[in-house]
């Protein structure tokens, strides 16, 4: 009789602890959209600058966005963002820079690729600036 009672008192918390979640937590499955510049263009930079960029990703979707990664198009692009999922409504900032030193001169366009939880998992943005002396 008592570990009935106890299988009952457990199902009953079980139960009760399946309720349905807020929207605050990423979860798995949940995808979401983004507002993104599909080319940032820092203009006319000199030979040998570092040329640093802030690309602002836009949540417009109803759950929290996940940027699982970043990809640079070459090792001379550097990607840092927050890892911390974003909450909807809210937007977060990638950092990316371009070393022209590493790069010949001429107008440079850099892709990096961002994947999150949205659909397509892919949105790319194109990076560009003209290289002169």
């Amino acid at each position: 009789m008592k570990s009935i009672i106890i299988l009952l008192s457990f199902s009953l918390f079980l139960l009760a602890s399946c309720g349905e979640e807020e929207k605050t937590e990423a979860q798995i499955g949940q995808h979401t959209t983004i507002e993104v510049e599909e080319m940032v263009n820092a203009g006319s930079v000199a030979k040998g600058e570092v040329v640093d960029f802030k690309i602002a990703v836009k949540n417009t979707g109803d759950y929290p966005l996940v940027i699982a990664d970043i990809k640079p198009a070459c090792n001379c692009t550097v990607s840092e963002y927050d890892q911390a999922p974003i909450a909807a409504g809210e937007t977060t900032i990638i950092k990316a820079s371009i070393d022209t030193d590493a790069i010949g001169k001429g107008v440079v366009k850099k892709p990096i690729t961002i994947s999150a939880n949205t659909r397509p998992s892919t949105t790319t943005v194109m990076l560009k600036a003209t290289v002169i002396d």
